[in-house]
């Protein structure tokens, strides 16, 4: 058959279009994550990730998964490799170096908690969710929060794993606080006093272990209830869980347990009794919605109960 001349460049553009064609690339698979501020689009296992959680950290580092940017911040023993320069600084807990953020690009921010406020400002830059969890929901909060991660990194078999192991260690708990009598969490800093009641930012004690509250009328605010040492006698609980929160945050003041060695506090069951347990401040007053992190609490507590 033949070609006239126009039939022959026709066909030769066509042929040309083929591998133009071929060589645009697929697009990216994303993912709808609704979160405490709203609504975003994220692409399924992001490469350039910034996390101002340490909750989500310990979630994501329990999951294996790899991430580039860290807030230059106290970490608790279980995530001190995150202080090492193999991970960018970008800012504070509370303060981002928006410039730093900048220049990575990143594919995902995550914040959540003390860097909430910042979540418009960053998420001009990239895609950002926020993992901020409810204290009347917190178990809730923290597998929900864990199972969102783990579908967005393909890591839905290994999260899975770790919510077992965190709800069997639970219920474990549960079964020896029933008859564990009253209990009363403290916070220390400063040489000051607060307690903090059920549903409250560390009511796991009573909501999610099982003890029963010494005081139920207790605030619930985030920085709990300032009391005293005669408080603390009149309570009279069998237990007393104490967080340092100087320690936690690396700030030099008065340790928990010198603080509360005195005549008052002597005079209750829980220090009678040697039933006083000093939390592992780093991942309480750090971590703690990370689903790593709230097993390594309850085991804690776990084990002073089995003693």
């Amino acid at each position: 058959m033949r070609i006239d001349a126009v039939h022959r460049a026709t066909l030769f553009a066509a042929i040309a279009i083929v591998p133009t064609l071929a060589a645009v690339p697929a697009l990216a698979e994303t993912m709808t994550i609704e979160h405490a501020s709203g609504s975003t689009e994220v692409e399924l296992n992001p490469e350039t990730v910034i996390v101002y959680d340490l909750s989500a950290l310990d979630t994501l580092d329990a999951l294996g998964v790899r991430v580039t940017a860290v807030p230059d911040a106290p970490m608790p023993p279980s995530l001190s490799e995150f202080s090492s320069d193999d991970y960018e600084k970008v800012g504070s807990l509370f303060e981002p170096d928006f410039e730093a953020v900048n220049a990575l690009q990143p594919d995902l921010i995550i914040v959540a908690g003390r860097s909430q406020a910042k979540y418009d400002d960053l998420s001009k830059i990239a895609p950002t969710i926020d993992l901020t969890i409810a204290n009347d929901a917190f178990l809730e909060g923290v597998e929900g929060n864990a199972r969102l991660l783990g579908e967005l990194f393909g890591k839905q078999e290994e999260v899975e794993a770790e919510i077992t192991a965190l709800e069997t260690t639970l219920e474990t708990l549960q079964g020896l606080t029933e008859d564990a009598g009253t209990a009363l969490v403290l916070l220390t800093t400063g040489g000051k006093i607060s307690a903090f009641g059920p549903g409250s930012r560390f009511g796991d004690v009573y909501d999610l272990y099982g003890f029963e509250p010494a005081d139920e009328t207790l605030d619930v605010g985030t920085h709990g209830q300032a009391v005293s040492f005669e408080y603390i006698m009149e309570q009279n609980p069998d237990w007393l869980y104490v967080l340092d929160r100087d320690a936690a945050i690396g700030r030099e003041g008065e340790a928990a347990q010198q603080l509360l060695d005195n005549e008052l506090v002597a005079r209750t069951k829980a220090w009678q009794n040697d039933q006083v347990i000093y939390a592992d401040g780093g991942v309480l007053y750090l971590a703690s919605g990370g689903v790593r992190a709230q097993k390594a609490l309850a085991e804690q507590v776990l084990e002073a109960l089995k003693d």
